[in-house]
């Protein structure tokens, strides 16, 4: 939430305004991490607090005042109708469902008068949509209410994927992501539901689950049912992630043509600006910041011939 913060004020401070944030924490703590971050830097503007649930960004006629709410109050009884509010950017992880009458879920917001609801993370029921930009946010309705931005590994898998099928025709897919570790994770070891999850996330290489052989179809569509999977390992760094791609394809292929399809799928298209291409020798910490979904790493392009084909590999 505070990152998606930091990138409304820094890119569209003029097109929408963030009115309010709610937390477990009060004003003061919201403050402090808004503007300093161990991954991202100090925020480059004044933020001071004003009053006792409030504090601004900003000076002059584009200050934004914000409503800084504490506790644990559930979606329905949050005052977003009061405060005209028209997106609420759910980024909590709890509310992952539409919720019911005696629970809470994402379509709370909604009843307590917010207009649209975007999920931080992949929903655990049947949203209404699931859009990847660049891939299929054209399957946005102005009716739609709520939907789910997927996880930050099938915005980065999507658009090479989308991209790779529509050139090469994917038959099956594996992925391992090679994952920041997240506060999902301990600092030390202790006790958690999942045994390796348990284990110090700043000392070790976790072995984890994802969740893309279920999401990845829901929005590159044209993939055969049943033909993609993935692992994930979490990493000891706070921030900067790498997907690990390898396809078996119909389209015989050399690495010059695979590196210059996702090249030009960046220069043009629904992908352009949103998926980018380097032949520059990165590291995960060159990336923090980055405003793409994924950069491709075509320095690590591989592709061998098969049978009835060829098998690539694609780092992003």
């Amino acid at each position: 939430g505070r990152l998606v913060f930091r990138a409304v004020r820094e890119l569209y401070p003029n097109e929408c305004q963030v009115v309010a944030v709610h937390d477990l924490s009060n004003v003061a703590v919201n403050a402090h991490l808004l503007k300093y971050d161990t991954a991202h830097g100090i925020f480059p503007e004044k933020i001071e607090r004003t009053g006792n649930n409030v504090f601004t960004v900003g000076e002059g006629p584009n200050m934004w005042t914000i409503n800084s709410m504490e506790g644990s109050d559930g979606p329905s009884k949050l005052p977003w109708k009061e405060l005209g509010v028209d997106v609420v950017l759910e980024s909590t992880g709890v509310f992952r469902k539409k919720g019911t009458d005696t629970k809470e879920g994402y379509y709370g917001h909604i009843k307590a008068g917010a207009k649209k609801v975007i999920l931080s993370a992949p929903a655990d029921d049947d949203i209404e949509s699931t859009l990847v930009l660049g891939v299929n946010d054209s399957d946005l309705k102005p009716e739609t209410q709520c939907i789910s931005n997927a996880s930050c590994t099938t915005n980065a898998l999507g658009p090479v994927a989308q991209t790779i099928m529509e050139h090469f025709k994917i038959t099956n897919g594996f992925m391992t992501t090679v994952h920041a570790y997240t506060n999902d994770q301990v600092v030390h070891d202790g006790v958690h539901s999942d045994p390796r999850r348990a284990r110090s996330a700043c000392q070790n290489i976790v072995p984890t689950s994802t969740g893309i052989a279920k999401a990845l179809p829901k929005v590159v569509r044209s993939l055969p049912s049943q033909s993609f999977n993935g692992i994930s390992f979490r990493v000891p760094v706070v921030t900067g992630s790498l997907i690990d791609l390898t396809v078996l394809v119909e389209k015989k292929c050399t690495r010059d043509e695979v590196n210059a399809a996702l090249k030009t799928a960046t220069l043009s298209g629904p992908l352009k600006g949103i998926m980018d291409y380097s032949e520059e020798p990165l590291v995960s910490s060159d990336i923090i910041h980055n405003q793409f979904s994924c950069v491709v790493d075509g320095l690590s392009t591989q592709v061998m011939d098969t049978k009835d084909g060829s098998l690539i590999k694609i780092l992003a």
